[in-house]
C-alpha cells in the first residue's frame, strides 16, 4: 500500500492533476445541483443517493460519503488499482458540494423559477455540459475514480469477455431499478444518462487529453 500512495505522488505534474480532480469534482456537484433544480432527473448514482438520503432523513452529504466508504472498504480488497487521491476527492466532494449549491439556490434563486419548461430546458443543457467536462477531467488525470465508478471496473474485471460499455450500462441501469424503488426521481435525463453518460465522458475524455498531459 505504501509503494502504491508513493507512486501516485510520483505522477508527473502531481499537483496539476490533484487540483484539476478537486476542483472537478466540487464543479460536478455544483451542476448536480442545477439539474436537480430543472427536476428532468440526475445520474443514475445522485437519483439512488438522493432518494435513499430523503427515505433515511440524513443530507445528501452525509448519505453519500457513508455509502462511499463502505463500497471503498470492497474496493480496497477487490480493485485496489482503482483508488487514488481522486477517489477521496469523489467520495466526499460531490456530494457535500451538491448540497451546499443547493443550500444557495434555495436561498437565491425565486419561487416558480423553474416552473417554466423553457427556463428548465435552458438550465439543463450547460448543466449536462459541465457536468460531462468535469466527470471526464475527475476521470483523464488518473488519480482514481469514485467507488461508484470503481465497482463497474471489477465487475469488468469479473466477464471479460463482456464489453465494458455493456457492463457500465448494465450496472447503471440496476441502480436506476433500486433508484425507482426507494420512491426517486427517475426523469429522461436518468434514463439517457443510464444508456449514454460512460461513452460520452469516455469520449469528451480523449479530447481532453490532447490538452492535459496525463500519462
Amino acid at each position: 500500500m505504501k509503494k502504491f500512495i508513493q507512486g501516485m505522488y510520483q505522477k508527473k505534474n502531481f499537483g496539476l492533476r490533484l487540483t484539476a480532480v478537486v476542483l472537478a469534482v466540487i464543479v460536478m456537484g455544483f451542476s448536480l445541483s442545477l439539474l436537480v433544480l430543472v427536476d428532468l432527473g440526475t445520474d443514475p448514482c445522485t437519483s439512488m443517493n438522493l432518494a435513499i438520503s430523503e427515505k433515511l432523513g440524513m443530507g445528501i452529504g452525509n448519505w453519500q460519503a457513508l455509502l462511499n466508504t463502505v463500497i471503498f472498504i470492497f474496493v480496497i480488497f477487490l480493485g485496489r488499482e482503482n483508488i487514488g487521491f481522486g477517489t477521496l476527492a469523489n467520495m466526499f466532494l460531490v456530494g457535500y458540494s451538491l448540497q451546499f449549491f443547493s443550500w444557495v439556490w434555495e436561498k437565491t434563486l425565486p419561487v416558480g423559477l423553474f416552473d417554466s419548461m423553457a427556463v428548465r430546458i435552458l438550465v439543463l443543457i450547460p448543466a449536462l455540459a459541465i457536468f460531462v467536462v468535469a466527470a471526464a477531467v475527475y476521470m483523464d488525470v488518473k488519480l482514481g475514480t469514485a467507488p461508484y465508478d470503481a465497482i463497474a471496473f471489477i465487475i469488468a474485471k469479473w466477464v471479460p469477455k463482456v464489453p465494458f460499455r455493456l457492463v457500465r450500462m448494465a450496472f447503471d441501469f440496476t441502480i436506476i431499478v433500486i433508484a425507482f424503488l426507494f420512491g426517486g426521481k427517475i426523469g429522461i435525463v436518468t434514463i439517457l444518462m443510464g444508456f449514454t453518460l460512460g461513452p460520452v465522458i469516455g469520449a469528451v475524455g480523449e479530447k481532453i487529453s490532447r490538452f492535459i498531459e496525463c500519462d
